[in-house]
C-alpha cells in the first residue's frame, strides 16, 4: 500500500486530499508546513510527497530539494496556484516527479499520483535489473581457465594495446570486450560496437568510416562513422573475420595509422580509438588459407584472449543459470523463480554447444513457460535431453541407481576441477559434504 505525505498550509485542501487518498486505499499522513514534513519524513519515509509550492516557512521547492538530498527515490509532486514557466522548470530541474496547477479535480490528482507511482515502480525495477545485469557472471567464474583469462584481461585493459578475442560463438566475447573497456582508463569515453556480419560491404564501409553527401544512392547528407564516434574510447569489431578483402585493406590502414577518409571524401581524419576485435574463427588459419589478410591478423594479434566454451568450465553452468534466471525473472515480472535440483542436474550434464547464449535462451524460456515458482526438469527445452539415454520403460530393469548416477557425476566434476573447493562449488555443496561423499562412494 503506497505511503503518501500531503503538505499544504491551507487546512481545507490538506484535509480533503488526505481523506480522498485514504478512501482509495493509500496510507496517508499530512503536514501543514515544509519543516514539519521534513521531520515526519525523517521518522518514517514516504513513497510520494504531494506538496504545495508556495508556503510560508519552507517553500515546496526547498522541501523538494531537502527530500531529494535525503532519498532520491522519493517521488515529489508540486501543487501551485501560481504556475509559471520558470517555476515549472525549477521544479523539474530539482527532481520533481510532476507539477500540477490548482484548482484541480480529485480525479485529476489521482491520475497524476498513480502515474508518478507507476513510474517510480518501473524505475525501481530498472535499477534492480541493471544491478543484476551489471553483476556480470563472467567475472564470478570459479574456473581456473576463466580466472587466468580475466587476470590477463585486467592487466591488458590498462594499456592501449589492440586485443583480439577468440572462442566459440556465444561464449561471451562481447561481454568481455565491454568489461575490458570499463576496466580501462577510457571507461568514461564511448564504447562503440560494430557487428561485421550484419551489413553489406557498402553499408558496413559507411558504418565504419562514415560518408559524404552524394557518395552513393541514399547518401543525402554527410554522416560520421562509428570510428569517429569512438574517439578517445574503444571500438569493438565483432566477427572481424567477416570483413571483405576491400574493407580489410582500409581497416588495416586505420589500425596502423589511426587515420582514414570517409566514403566519397578526400579529407584525412585522425581518431584515437582503442581497438578490440573478436572472431569465432581461427584467424591464423584463415590468414594461412588467404581468407584473411596476414598483415591485418598480425596487427590485431597483439594480445589474444581465448574465451573458453561453457563445456570447458562445467562448474560455472549452475551458478550462471541461477544468475540468468534472476535476470529473466526480473524482465518477465517473475522475480521469485528458482531451479529445482533436478533441473540444475540436467543443466549441469548438457554439453551446451551454443554456450552462454544457448543457456540464456533455455533459462528465459523456462522462466516464461513454467507454471510455478520452481522450474522443474520438465520445464527445460527438449533439446537438452536429446543426447541423453532414454529412461527405461515401466517394469524394465534399471541399469543405474540414483547413487550410481550421483557417484558418476561427482567423479566427472572432480576430474574437471583443479581443487576440491572448485568441485564443491560446482556441485553446490561444501567441501566437508564432498569429502563425506567421496568416502561413501570410495572415490580416490
Amino acid at each position: 500500500m503506497p505511503r503518501i505525505l500531503i503538505v499544504d498550509d491551507e487546512k481545507n485542501i490538506r484535509r480533503n486530499l488526505a481523506a480522498f487518498f485514504a478512501s482509495i486505499g493509500y496510507q496517508v499522513r499530512a503536514a501543514d508546513h515544509g519543516e514539519q514534513a521534513a521531520r515526519m519524513l525523517s521518522e518514517e519515509p514516504a513513497d510520494l510527497v504531494l506538496t504545495d509550492f508556495k508556503m510560508a516557512e519552507m517553500s515546496g521547492l526547498k522541501l523538494l530539494e531537502e527530500i531529494k538530498r535525503r532519498d532520491p527515490a522519493t517521488v515529489v509532486i508540486l501543487m501551485t496556484a501560481y504556475a509559471t514557466v520558470e517555476s515549472a522548470v525549477a521544479a523539474m530541474k530539482a527532481g520533481a516527479g510532476d507539477y500540477i496547477t490548482k484548482p484541480f479535480s480529485l480525479e485529476e490528482i489521482r491520475r497524476t499520483v498513480e502515474r508518478a507511482l507507476e513510474l517510480r515502480g518501473l524505475r525501481a525495477e530498472n535499477r534492480e535489473l541493471r544491478s543484476a545485469v551489471e553483476q556480470t557472471p563472467l567475472l564470478d567464474s570459479t574456473s581456473a581457465a576463466m580466472r587466468r583469462l580475466l587476470e590477463t584481461a585486467h592487466q591488458a585493459a590498462t594499456s592501449a594495446a589492440t586485443i583480439l578475442l577468440t572462442g566459440e560463438s556465444g561464449t561471451g566475447k562481447n561481454v568481455l570486450a565491454r568489461s575490458i573497456h570499463e576496466w580501462s582508463p577510457r571507461h568514461d569515453r564511448p564504447f562503440v560496437v560494430v557487428n561485421c556480419t550484419t551489413l553489406s560491404e557498402q553499408l558496413l564501409e559507411s558504418e565504419l568510416f562514415g560518408h559524404m553527401r552524394g557518395s552513393f544512392t541514399g547518401a543525402i547528407k554527410d554522416k560520421p562513422g562509428r570510428l569517429e564516434a569512438a574517439h578517445l574510447g574503444t571500438v569493438f569489431l565483432d566477427e572481424v573475420a567477416d570483413l571483405t578483402p576491400g574493407l580489410q585493406t582500409k581497416f588495416l590502414r586505420f589500425v596502423q595509422e589511426q587515420s582514414f577518409e570517409r566514403v566519397g571524401g578526400d579529407q584525412t581524419l585522425t581518431v584515437d580509438a582503442r581497438i578490440i576485435a573478436a572472431s569465432n574463427r581461427d584467424l591464423e588459419v584463415e590468414a594461412a588459407a588467404h581468407h584473411f589478410r596476414e598483415d591485418l591478423f598480425y596487427r590485431l594479434n597483439v594480445i589474444t584472449l581465448r574465451v573458453p566454451s561453457l563445456r570447458e568450465r562445467p562448474q560455472d553452468i549452475v551458478p550462471l543459470a541461477r544468475w540468468l534466471l534472476r535476470a529473466a525473472g526480473l524482465r518477465n515480472r517473475r522475480p521469485n523463480l528458482r531451479l529445482s535440483a533436478g533441473a540444475e542436474a540436467a543443466l549441469a550434464v548438457y554439453r551446451w554447444p551454443g554456450n552462454v547464449r544457448e543457456l540464456r535462451n533455455a533459462v528465459e524460456r523456462a522462466a516464461v513457460l513454467c507454471r510455478s515458482a520452481v522450474i522443474e526438469r520438465e520445464d527445460l527445452p527438449d533439446s537438452l535431453f536429446r543426447d541423453l539415454p532414454e529412461p527405461p520403460a515401466p517394469g524394465a530393469p534399471r541399469s543405474l541407481s540414483l547413487e550410481q548416477v550421483e557417484r558418476d557425476h561427482i567423479v566427472r566434476v572432480l576430474a574437471e576441477s583443479a581443487t576440491l573447493d572448485e568441485a564443491a562449488g560446482a556441485l553446490g555443496i561444501n567441501v566437508t559434504t564432498l569429502w563425506r561423499k567421496r568416502r561413501r562412494y570410495r572415490i580416490d
